[in-house]
């Protein structure tokens, strides 16, 4: 992963929203009220569980249960009853108005809790209705499917949009994923070793992480793919710390829906690179202050794009000694606190460390141990099974990795190291580099179907698909 990057300056829109809307002497204007209709009175109004109040939209990888609320800006003097039941003349209705053909989502598919009807007290301002949606396996992934449903009130008044709602589905679950499993000589199931491919984004097309499945399961044999990479950069006209990605990266998350959402679509994870670049700001040398600064501006970014977390890489610094205000000397603490920093605000994403420099290893912050806002270590190239218990209190061996292998070097692992790492507990390998493109392409074919053997006990299939860059 040594290799120098050069990278252009790239501030990412949301993230400066964000960082402005963080500061003090921000002014609010007028909101435009004209253009929202929030009902009154006796009125009330329907949402859903991201708060849209025309159409629904869910993607669904597993059976899942979302919500519908109905709203009323004021309290209601007596109880209102509200019914949603299932009906196909709302879709033709639909279709006939937009031009379209879609279909519906079988009823069967479709559980309306307490039978479709919620009861919004007198006194409250909101009520739930839960609706589960469980697949039946005879749905298209590439189509999209319709739940249409009417609203139905007594004892308020429902508002005009709010009479019927259509809730369009996506229905992945009959798509391959990359969940896998091996079973031992006793027949215990056990989670299956996680793939990571930290792959260089400025000249590889990440849907290349598609070509490799195994030939049993039919799985994906990549769990995550790591963008190498955005950076961390010091603005000096501004004395501020701010997230930057070159032409590449930002192409990739611009175009999110053609590069990274077939892979998530597949279950894999999407994570974002953080590395330094050549300036005083490194991932190991902010102040606290600073760190959590910076955390907002990631955060924002990971909204932005839909993106799973965060890799923590500490390359390429060069930082200021005494250190300047807003930083400190690079330290594994400076970097932990960072990172528990952006834990704080997205304890459902991923923060994965490279252990090298002042990321191979962390420190205990406010009372919480790096193996709890850490979720993988990723070593570096030359261990082959190490154990990070004491550079990573409180991380279970099955978050750590082992046997890197750098594919453009053609810095490959046979199978009994790579056995070793499933036998002794270890969950997580990272391949570096992967290119169909380059000349090591067979080796990296090759080292696949080995972990396909050693991690699945299965073999490789490789697609003969390969995905160019086809971004400028």
């Amino acid at each position: 992963m040594k290799k120098q990057l050069f990278f252009k300056s790239c501030i990412i829109a949301s993230v400066a929203l964000v960082a402005a809307a963080c500061s003090e002497d921000v002014e609010l204007g007028n909101v435009g009220s004209d253009t929202i209709e929030t009902p009154e009175g006796s009125v009330i109004y329907v949402t859903d569980h991201e708060g849209s109040r025309s159409y629904s939209n869910v993607e669904l990888r597993d059976n899942a249960t979302y919500s519908l609320s109905v709203n009323t800006a004021k309290a209601l003097a007596s109880d209102c009853n509200v019914t949603f039941a299932y009906d196909l003349s709302v879709l033709d209705s639909y279709n006939k108005a937009n031009g379209t053909a879609i279909e519906a989502l079988p009823q069967g598919m479709v559980t309306l809790a307490n039978g479709g009807t919620l009861t919004l007290a007198a006194g409250a301002t909101t009520a739930s209705l839960d609706y589960t949606i469980t697949s039946d396996g005879t749905t298209d992934h590439n189509a999209t499917y319709a739940i249409p449903l009417r609203l139905t009130a007594t004892g308020a008044q429902l508002g005009a949009l709010d009479q019927t709602r259509i809730i369009f589905v996506h229905d992945l679950t009959s798509l391959p994923n990359c969940f896998k499993s091996w079973t031992d000589a006793d027949g215990n199931v056990h989670e299956g070793v996680k793939i990571f491919s930290c792959m260089e984004v400025n000249d590889t097309n990440p849907l290349n992480n598609l070509r490799y499945t195994l030939k049993n399961s039919g799985k994906y044999m990549v769990d995550a793919l790591i963008m190498f990479s955005a950076n961390i950069n010091y603005n000096a006209e501004t004395g501020k710390v701010f997230l930057h990605c070159n032409d590449n990266v930002q192409a990739i998350l611009d175009n999110r829906d053609k590069y990274l959402k077939p892979l998530k679509d597949r279950g894999m994870k999407v994570i974002l690179g953080v590395m330094c670049n050549h300036d005083r700001a490194c991932i190991s040398n902010l102040a606290d202050e600073t760190a959590r600064l910076f955390a907002q501006e990631l955060k924002a970014a990971c909204d932005a794009y839909d993106l799973d977390g965060i890799f923590w890489d500490d390359e390429y610094c060069s930082p200021i000694y005494p250190a300047p205000p807003g930083f400190v000397n690079p330290s594994n603490a400076a970097f932990s606190r960072l990172a528990y920093e952006v834990w704080k605000l997205q304890p459902d994403r991923w923060n994965v460390a490279y252990g090298y420099s002042q990321t191979g290893s962390a420190q205990e912050v406010d009372g919480v141990k790096p193996g709890t806002f850490i979720e993988y270590v990723l070593p570096d190239y030359g261990y082959s099974t190490s154990d990070w218990s004491s550079n990573y209190p409180g991380m279970p061996r099955n978050h750590m990795g082992a046997c890197s292998m750098e594919f453009a070097q053609g810095r490959f692992k046979g199978y009994d190291q790579l056995r070793k790492l499933r036998d002794g507990g270890w969950g997580a390998c990272m391949v570096f580099a992967m290119d169909p493109f380059r000349g090591t392409a067979s080796g990296q074919d090759n080292a696949m179907n080995e972990c396909a053997k050693a991690f699945y006990d299965d073999e490789v299939v490789v697609s003969d698909v390969k995905y160019s860059k086809d971004w400028k």
